[in-house]
């Protein structure tokens, strides 16, 4: 299966567990935040920087990564987590969101889609067999299968076809990576779409199943339906997939949204959250947001937030980050980019000390509400 999962523990007011998933390059805890390092990289950030954030896993992007550098590249240079440096944990997304969100000029087929890079406007055609060679060449731990990721607002017509188009390229994704990958040291997951219908959420988690992949995914959230029918959906969604098995939920990172998720039983989590809004000197605190170019923060000799352990509370000023901002300096970027990575680790310490003790329905969330839809979020 190419991981090992395994439940160490288990909070008696919710679905939520502890866990641990064993992989080729290290082990990471769960219920865990994955940090987003979409070109091979997290932006302004070294591996020891991760590391020092406290991340376990990082994730990478296929249809990034097949447009430059390609993926034969990253192979001949030792396959992507010796290519980035990045040497523990790593998991790579299918390509399909981004075909969907990036590409113009879309062509569905019965073997994938053709569409124009984003790039260059260069043709280029991505489907299940592609994604699967792609994902095989960077090498992570885990690779995701190809889906139709649609749109929150879609018609019961256009939902339809996407299921449809999601069992198939399954199947075909777990073909293609059982003859790519007959040792099974790569682990595949399948992704359950279905939008906030719950019926067609079980129907896709009931067709997924029989395919027995090595994790399961909840996808197509997030993408404008609000926050309480995500939950609602991932409430109905979740139960539906092995208990004995991974459970991720794709491209959702805001502090509540996960501790909802978590009570559902969701073990693995991403977004690009931490580092682009620290890009753009917006950081996550347990006080709730700060918009670090406010002129209130010009004299202001604190930490960013005080009792936070990262490099940047450690050793800089609020005064000082301000500082960088206004004269764009790319240290100031970088500082809050590892602040709030390190804001998410420490939240999901602490969702793991809750369930560890019993008392996640004491924990709260952060409030991160006033940074919702920023900055293209």
């Amino acid at each position: 299966m190419g991981i090992r999962f395994t439940v160490s523990g288990q909070d008696s007011g919710s679905a939520a567990r502890l866990g641990r998933v064993e992989t080729e390059h290290g082990g990471f805890d769960t219920p865990a935040f994955m940090t987003v390092g979409t070109r091979g990289s997290v932006k302004g950030l070294t591996p020891a920087m991760l590391r020092d954030c406290g991340c376990q896993i990082v994730l990478g992007n296929t249809y990034h990564l097949m447009l430059r550098p390609g993926s034969a590249v990253v192979a001949a240079l030792g396959g992507l987590p010796e290519f980035s440096g990045w040497r523990g944990p790593m998991l790579t997304d299918s390509g399909g969101f981004q075909v969907f969100s990036l590409a113009s000029l879309r062509e569905f087929g019965d073997d994938g889609v053709i569409f124009r890079s984003h790039i260059d406007g260069a043709e280029i055609h991505l489907g299940p067999l592609e994604s699967m060679r792609v994902q095989h060449e960077l090498g992570a731990d885990i690779a995701m299968t190809f889906d139709d990721c649609p749109p929150a607002d879609c018609s019961p017509e256009r939902l339809s076809d996407a299921i449809a188009r999601t069992l198939r390229w399954a199947e075909m994704c777990c073909r293609e990576h059982q003859r790519l990958d007959p040792q099974g040291r790569q682990a595949l997951f399948g992704i359950v779409q279905g939008g906030t219908d719950a019926a067609v959420r079980h129907q896709c988690a009931v067709e997924l199943i029989k395919l027995d992949f090595a994790g399961y995914a909840i996808g197509g959230l997030a993408v404008g339906e609000g926050h309480a029918r995500m939950v609602e959906t991932i409430a109905v969604t979740a139960p539906l997939l092995p208990a004995h098995k991974p459970r991720y939920l794709m491209g959702v990172g805001y502090p509540r949204d996960i501790l909802e998720a978590v009570k559902c039983g969701v073990d693995m989590f991403d977004c690009v959250l931490p580092t682009r809004n620290g890009r753009n000197a917006l950081a996550f605190t347990y006080d709730g947001p700060m918009r670090l170019r406010n002129a209130q923060y010009i004299s202001d000799a604190r930490p960013l937030e005080p009792g936070c352990d990262c490099l940047c509370c450690r050793e800089f000023s609020r005064g000082y980050i301000r500082h960088l901002f206004s004269v764009g300096e790319m240290l100031g970027p970088t500082l809050v980019s590892v602040h709030n990575v390190r804001f998410f680790q420490r939240w999901m310490l602490d969702i793991r000390r809750a369930i560890r003790d019993n008392n996640l329905s004491a924990l709260k969330a952060p409030d991160a509400g006033a940074i919702r839809g920023e900055n293209g979020v």
